[in-house]
């Protein structure tokens, strides 16, 4: 189609935007030159949902639903910057698409709505097209496909930007002609497509980038091709949540006879609903579904009117950015919400049952039990009797002579690899159950969380037990000789003097009792063997009841000191367990909590979503 020459008065010029009449600038164009140095200032139009004023008037009161949807959209970026470090982009690819352009479409003009006209081959989209626009715009005709590039119509000035976002050159930028009916369409962006079942894949592609950028969508269907599977499959089904931004057309009504119209009608209706697209019928919010002759024009005059209405709302662009943010959360759902408890968290059995395993790796018990021995060895040393001390130090004297001497010896003197393997097996199997104690933990925390977030988990966990066997080999080097070695010396009670002081009376009895029969022996002294028998006796059976009431008496605090050692060593190793691997695993699950309560306030509103188990 070929353009006239430009006129000096206000008539119509064949449908191109050039007028003799000055144009007001558009909104936006003038800070064009700009826009590389007002990237912040186009941020924050685009969440303040400002219009493509530069950002410099102030911006009209948001709606409920505009700031419902603003709410959601913030969840959303919150939710997409939490999750970046734990799910790959591919996932959060269409989430930060939809970020994206919701700021590109709220930082243009809020007062125009972008309607595109989409069809398959001979539908008549184009001759549709033209009978809004009252002009011939669009080709019509018998060959295909008679539209290669989108072609857009704009009722009202300031709609620059939205058609530089569709990529739409200014020579297929066209105005209607001027009616009292096209007042009524005034803020309506009409774009007309090329066929989205068309050989050429340019124009496909066209047509898929188009769509992902509309306000709202005319689907013109005809009675040969309605149950198109390519328009039902690739189109309405995915599109199925934009409902409230779709109009479906059953275009050429007047080929059928009768009431062949209505039935073919019902028969659409009833894809449709097959497609999971709610229908807007009896008041409710759903597609529109209507039938017309765009070459007759029977229908076309209700088309307008229902598409005036909806442009005069101006609320299709927040319903579309709406349903794009309920596609993503369905997509996301699977990342984010599973069939687990609530408020997934380290029990306290799970924590009690890490810190018991972590206490049998290092130890704990033994050293306790080896304290309690080494407080009563003690006690026997102080309280037992002279003479089963020296002869327990003419043992030790002589244990090298001994068998068991000797068999040490020998391990010493390079016989003994048998008898070094014993460290090593205990060492192995102490990091067999730290490694079993982690992997209990981190199953128990992984239990209802979605596959990434458990990956997630668990790969802290493995993180902070990378060197904890380690780490408690220290604990145990540091602490479990200190309260086991031999040579320790605990702390003594108040009676062991007393003890002492009685077990020395006991040996002076016998030393008295001896010595005076000695003298007696020896004529030095009187004869009574009666009086030093007896001190004699009573120092001999009086040593051994001391150090017997010594150690019955011996028992409790020989205890309550192994039980201090090993809960001082159960509590450093709890402590290190803690620090390294239960304080993550914690901190992973509450950035769960985060990223799953941000992706409720994101799937708030969307009439399929829903955050709490089934």
């Amino acid at each position: 189609m070929t353009a006239l020459t430009d006129r000096t008065d206000d008539r119509w010029d064949d449908g191109f935007i050039a007028r003799s009449r000055p144009r007001p600038v558009e909104a936006g164009e003038e800070d064009a030159a700009d826009a590389g140095d007002e990237g912040d200032e186009a941020l924050v139009r685009a969440v303040s949902g400002a219009g493509s004023d530069g950002g410099k008037s102030s911006a009209p009161p948001l709606s409920p639903e505009a700031q419902a949807l603003r709410q959601r959209l913030d969840a959303l970026r919150q939710l997409v910057g939490l999750s970046r470090t734990r799910l790959d982009g591919k996932t959060l690819a269409e989430a930060g698409r939809v970020l994206d352009e919701a700021a590109a479409r709220r930082g243009l003009s809020p007062q125009h709505t972008v309607v595109a006209i989409a069809g398959a081959t001979g539908s008549g989209k184009s001759t549709l097209f033209n009978s809004l626009a009252g002009v011939q715009i669009s080709e019509t005709g018998l060959r295909r496909p008679t539209t290669a590039a989108p072609i857009a119509c704009s009722w009202s000035d300031g709609a620059a930007g939205l058609l530089d976002r569709l990529e739409i050159p200014g020579r297929l930028r066209r105005r209607p002609r001027e009616t009292s009916e096209a007042e009524a369409l005034r803020g309506m962006v009409l774009v007309d497509l090329p066929d989205l079942d068309s050989a050429l894949g340019a124009h496909r592609e066209h047509v898929d980038r188009v769509l992902a950028l509309v306000d709202a969508v005319v689907w013109v269907v005809d009675p040969e091709k309605y149950a198109d599977a390519v328009l039902h499959e690739r189109y309405l089904r995915p599109l199925a949540g934009h409902a409230e931004v779709t109009f479906v057309v059953l275009n050429q009504v007047d080929r059928l006879p009768g009431e062949a119209a209505d039935l073919v009608l019902d028969d659409l209706r009833r894809l449709l609903d097959d497609d999971g697209i709610a229908l807007g019928e009896h008041g409710e919010p759903g597609a529109t579904v209507l039938g017309l002759s765009a070459l007759t024009g029977d229908g076309v005059g209700e088309l307008r009117e229902l598409l005036g209405q909806f442009t005069q709302e101006k609320g299709a662009a927040t319903r579309r950015i709406s349903a794009d943010v309920d596609r993503a959360a369905v997509r996301l759902r699977p990342l984010y919400v599973a069939d687990g408890h609530a408020g997934p968290e380290i029990g306290e059995a799970a924590r009690a049952e890490f810190e018991d395993r972590l206490a049998e790796a290092v130890g704990a018990c033994a050293a306790g039990l080896a304290a309690e021995r080494a407080w009563r060895r003690n006690a026997g040393k102080a309280c037992g009797t002279p003479w089963l001390r020296l002869w327990r130090w003419y043992e030790n004297r002589r244990a090298p002579r001994t068998l068991a001497g000797l068999a040490a010896l020998a391990a010493i003197g390079g016989r003994g690899q048998t008898v070094a393997q014993a460290p090593v097996e205990e060492e192995v199997t102490a990091r067999q159950r730290v490694e079993q104690a982690v992997r209990a933990v981190a199953d128990e925390a992984v239990a209802g969380l979605p596959e990434p977030w458990a990956q997630a988990v668990r790969e802290t966990a493995v993180r902070g037990a990378d060197r904890l066997p380690e780490a408690l080999d220290e604990i145990a080097v540091t602490l479990g000789p200190a309260a086991a070695a031999p040579n320790a010396k605990p702390p003594r009670p108040a009676w062991w003097p007393v003890a002492v002081l009685a077990q020395a009376a006991m040996t002076l009895l016998q030393i008295f009792g001896g010595l005076w029969l000695v003298g007696q022996i020896v004529g030095v002294l009187e004869p009574q063997l009666m009086p030093p028998v007896l001190c004699m006796v009573a120092g001999i059976v009086g040593g051994p009841l001391v150090e017997w009431a010594c150690s019955i008496a011996a028992r409790g605090p020989a205890r309550r000191y192994g039980q201090d050692a090993e809960r001082r060593l159960r509590q450093a190793a709890a402590g290190c367990g803690r620090a390294r691997v239960l304080e993550p695993v914690a901190a992973e699950l509450l950035r769960y909590r985060e990223v799953r309560e941000q992706y409720a306030a994101v799937a708030a509103g969307g009439s399929r979503l829903s955050t709490t188990r089934q």
